[in-house]
């Protein structure tokens, strides 16, 4: 067991109608101009905006709007909403939405707060001094970013997609309502189910460092999230399985799963950052598709943790070799991701990658993580490229 920091500020309102708690909660911590920043038009659709401004509205707290967040949110909305914040004088942000919004909502706080460029934080070339406060409302369980340090951006010159962590930008608040992920697709729980469950995967599958106490709550949401997947697939209005999943992502990505450890493995986050920067990808999707390669790959340097994971979450029976226990875990898996119709492979993806392509994801994630990264076992960009050719 290594020593380790826990930091969670973040204030959690969970439940129904929740979201109208806002205009309390902004004030609480001090917000007098926000921006709402928010993806598509769903919000708008649902009424949740209109629920929101009138909230705001009622606690006469002023208020500017940006949209277009999008999936792999981009560099060039994050610029656009630091200029429209410092014209206004914007002093909070309010993010609606999944990741994306909260992800982009993070990056324009740091924008506003720090000198230069904000792309140099997510080039790993300066660290963040300040972040803009910012509260979420959620609406998508998934990215966990509603609790957590983190944010992913690309770049659309070069198609980059880097990410950086910060406790500047952890959210003040977060109002997390299950109802309001009811609308989304069948196809995105089942990605937020991913993200989700890679998390807390990316965090156990280390060779330094654990907890028994940290494993147990780790295999313990995995089970969660999977058991709750299942019946969303067939009840997709489930409000209790709702708030299953919704908690769950949350505890993901606070830390919690990686107490005591080395702080995790994160390559096939890397890679799929890869997969999602060069074709745009759902990213749980792409996670999802690159997850048994990346495991079969590295799962012999990590043996006694993959047993562990066959046994205790994907329920393996507990005979033969350790590797065979291991071959079956990840087989169960894959089975699982099947089961709530997500791909396996970059075909079933639907990307039809060439070597080119592949060589150039490589080089770009060896580069993105300065040579070589993993805890599972340490990857270098050949390693990468022979995971990405495997899972093509």
């Amino acid at each position: 067991m290594f020593n380790f920091n826990y930091f969670t500020p973040t204030k959690v309102v969970f439940g129904k109608d929740t979201e109208k708690t806002v205009g309390q909660l902004i004030k609480e911590f001090g917000g007098k101009k926000v921006l709402i920043h928010y993806g598509g038009g769903s919000v708008i659709r649902s009424g949740l905006m209109d629920k929101v401004t009138k909230v705001l509205d009622a606690e006469g707290i002023s208020y500017v709007m940006l949209g277009g967040a999008v999936p792999n949110p981009r560099l060039g909305l994050v610029y656009e909403g630091i200029e429209l914040c410092k014209k206004e004088g914007v002093d909070f942000l309010l993010a609606v939405g999944g990741g994306s919004a909260i992800d982009s909502a993070k990056a324009i706080g740091y924008g506003v707060t720090n000198e230069g460029d904000v792309w140099d934080f997510y080039d790993y070339k300066r660290k963040a001094t300040a972040c803009l406060p910012l509260g979420v409302i959620l609406t998508l369980s998934a990215t966990g970013s509603e609790m957590s340090d983190s944010s992913v951006i690309t770049k659309e010159e070069g198609l980059v997609k880097r990410g950086y962590s910060s406790d500047f930008s952890r959210p003040k608040f977060a109002i997390m309502n299950p109802e309001l992920t009811m609308t989304l697709p069948d196809y995105q729980t089942a990605c937020g189910c991913t993200d989700i469950m890679m998390h807390t995967m990316e965090r156990y599958f280390t060779n330094g460092g654990n907890m028994e106490i940290t494993d147990q709550l780790a295999e313990g949401l995995l089970r969660t999230v999977m058991n709750n997947a299942k019946i969303l697939v067939k009840d997709p209005k489930n409000y209790d399985a709702r708030a299953e999943v919704m908690w769950a992502g949350s505890l993901a990505h606070n830390g919690l799963t990686g107490c005591g450890n080395d702080g995790g493995d994160w390559m096939a986050h890397k890679l799929e950052h890869e997969l999602g920067g060069l074709y745009d990808v759902a990213h749980g999707a792409g996670l999802a598709a690159v997850w048994g390669s990346w495991a079969r790959y590295v799962y012999k340097e990590c043996l006694p943790r993959f047993k562990k994971f066959a046994i205790n979450v994907m329920g393996v029976e507990a005979t033969g070799t350790d590797e065979e226990i291991a071959i079956k875990g990840i087989e169960a898996m894959e089975d699982f991701y099947r089961e709530i119709k997500m791909p396996t492979n970059l075909r079933e993806l639907g990307v039809e990658a060439t070597d080119a392509d592949l060589v150039e994801m490589a080089h770009k994630c060896a580069v993105g993580v300065g040579g070589a990264m993993g805890s599972a076992k340490l990857l270098n960009e050949e390693d990468m490229l022979a995971i990405f050719k495997a899972c093509k």
